[in-house]
């Protein structure tokens, strides 16, 4: 195995194993993080963690199931004159899944609605937890896929999932704190998972988008949204300086 790490094209796969699995991770901390607020403040660096973990335990078991999941795209079932594989079924159903929990978190938090949380902890926090194991499982579901048609080696992706991991447990709480704190990345946060429920449904559907419009659309929100930010700040700031002009 060490002699598979020192070769220069193991690690140009591995970079681009990674660099799939970080903008994986991106996805499963929002939805994580949006999760967590359910639960009481002290639980959810606790859930957020457990979380992470699951995930990549799941997709590791993806890893080694790999003979698995390339027979899912063989033709499964036949509508008319659609044909759907095992790998469409999952995809619309986690996407559909996807679309209406996020639908009804941004629909929750538009309108102001209190969710409450579960007065059983144990029974709220092992709910969230498999929601994020199975919406995981969906996300990983082409990265893996994509994987296998890279390389053939095991150890490679179980290291590039590890290494991913590591960044998403390093970067979980910020993130957390930037859509908590700040009420446009939640929304924006939403929509997101909105757009990404939609785009796995349309794949499984044989619609293909180029996700690279997406996350186009995503980074302009979010460019806007810190452009929105930083004039609030500069707002804030007049608004301290006029005030003791008035006192005078």
């Amino acid at each position: 195995m060490l002699e598979l790490f020192l070769q220069p094209e193991t690690w140009a796969i591995f970079a681009t194993l990674f660099a799939l699995e970080v903008i994986l991770g991106v996805d499963n901390v929002v939805f994580i993080s949006i999760l967590c607020e359910r639960l009481p403040a002290y639980q959810r660096k606790l859930a957020r963690n457990l979380g992470i973990g699951l995930a990549v335990m799941a997709r590791i078991v993806l890893v080694f199931s790999i003979s698995w999941l390339m027979s899912l795209t063989q033709p499964l079932l036949t509508i008319a004159s659609l044909s759907f594989t095992g790998r469409d079924l999952i995809m619309i159903l986690g996407g559909a899944f996807l679309l209406g929990k996020s639908l009804k978190e941004l629909w929750g938090w538009l309108m102001h609605t209190d969710v409450g949380h579960s007065t059983h902890v144990r029974s709220g926090l092992a709910v969230i937890l498999l929601q994020i194991v199975a919406v995981d499982a969906v996300f990983s579901m082409d990265s893996v896929i994509t994987a296998v048609g890279l390389t053939n080696d095991i150890p490679i992706m179980v290291a590039a999932i590890i290494a991913s991991a590591l960044v998403m447990v390093l970067t979980a709480e910020k993130i957390n704190h930037l859509v908590t704190k700040f009420p446009g990345f939640k929304t924006l946060a939403l929509l997101f998972l909105v757009l990404l429920g939609g785009l796995l449904m349309a794949e499984g559907f044989a619609i293909h988008v180029n996700k690279g419009y997406i996350y186009f659309a995503m980074a302009f929100g979010l460019a806007l949204e810190l452009c929105h930010v930083q004039l609030k700040k500069k707002q804030r700031i007049n608004i301290v300086k006029i005030r003791p002009l008035q006192v005078i």
